[in-house]
């Protein structure tokens, strides 16, 4: 569900730029206020799923409604390129990027600017697990014990980007079809599929279900509020996601487009990740790194392929596979 954060009211002029945020909602609170306050204008920010976000985009090709897709998961951003839908631009920071950004700007063809990177991991509720007397998980294929039956949630990759991000590291982590048969076995433990990728580790904080699949750096977010959340980067490996700004091809603002993308490539603009309790890695070398953020250095990577996962095709055809193995199992 769109959380509309644009100020606006009816009768006053049209913003003279118009987001689409495919992060936190507080962080897309945050990013509207400062580059209002450096910019002087007065921007309309609608706060969506990355899935969600290239579906829009996509049906409004012919006359788009959006200038800047900002935040989400940067391979549905490959995807959105790689279907003309995005506009290249070379950004006033592109030589400041870490190298894992410069090569994802590279792998784009100049149309999507990573922002920050994450880990994908699960995270449990400590209370719950003690009370409930049950095992902590370390791995992924721990979640598929009949212990956990009805105790997971995770995000709907028809609709969530961090969803479509698990999908593609179980397939890159096992091979398709033991990904498929481990998804098969997951869904049998699943309590809700969420539109919102953060959402499940939200649920795990507010003690609504024990375990929640997220992005790590959404769990510490939670934690670092209280919750007694333990996070977990799972032992046969993970993945992770570069999320991206793009602006779209047709935009009806395109100077203050790329005015836009530069502020959230500088390091003012990625701060205010870290000002709205963030903790993803930003992209630009001379941001400040927020002190809680995941140490992904530290972690087991898969070697993540953006160009295979960002294809439409590839999206498709697993989407379609994901569908019917849950429908299967229900």
């Amino acid at each position: 569900m769109a959380l509309w954060l644009c100020g606006a009211t009816a009768g006053m002029t049209a913003p003279s730029l118009t987001v689409l945020c495919g992060v936190d909602e507080a962080w897309c609170a945050a990013m509207k206020t400062a580059y209002e306050a450096k910019s002087g204008l007065d921007i309309a920010m609608t706060r969506k799923s990355t899935g969600d976000i290239l579906n829009q985009i996509r049906a409004e090709k012919a006359a788009p409604t959006v200038d800047v897709w900002w935040g989400g998961t940067g391979d549905t951003h490959l995807q959105g390129g790689s279907e003309d839908l995005l506009e290249p631009y070379q950004p006033a920071h592109e030589r400041d990027m870490l190298p894992w950004a410069q090569n994802f700007f590279a792998m784009s063809g100049g149309r999507s600017a990573g922002i920050y990177a994450g880990a994908l991991g699960f995270a449990y509720n400590a209370d719950l697990l003690r009370d409930l007397k049950l095992p902590a998980p370390t791995c992924w294929k721990d979640l598929t014990d009949i212990a956990y039956r009805g105790r997971i949630q995770s995000g709907n990759p028809n609709s969530s980007g961090t969803a479509f991000t698990t999908l593609a590291t179980l397939v890159q982590l096992f091979g398709e079809d033991e990904a498929f048969r481990f998804l098969a076995a997951l869904n049998r433990n699943i309590d809700q599929y969420t539109t919102a990728g953060s959402a499940p580790v939200k649920a795990a904080a507010r003690g609504e279900t024990l375990i929640g699949i997220s992005f790590m750096h959404d769990a510490v977010t939670q934690k670092q509020a209280g919750s007694p959340l333990v996070i977990v980067a799972p032992c046969e490996g993970t993945g992770y996601e570069i999320g991206a700004v793009s602006i779209v091809k047709g935009a009806r603002h395109p100077e203050e487009a790329k005015r836009f993308v530069d502020f959230a490539l500088s390091p003012e603009g990625q701060g205010t990740g870290a000002a709205s309790g963030q903790n993803q890695v930003p992209s630009n070398a001379k941001s400040a790194l927020p002190l809680a953020a995941p140490d992904i250095s530290l972690i087991k990577m898969v070697d993540y392929d953006f160009a295979t996962f960002g294809s439409p095709e590839e999206r498709s055809r697993l989407l379609e596979r994901f569908d019917a193995v849950i429908s299967a199992t229900n």
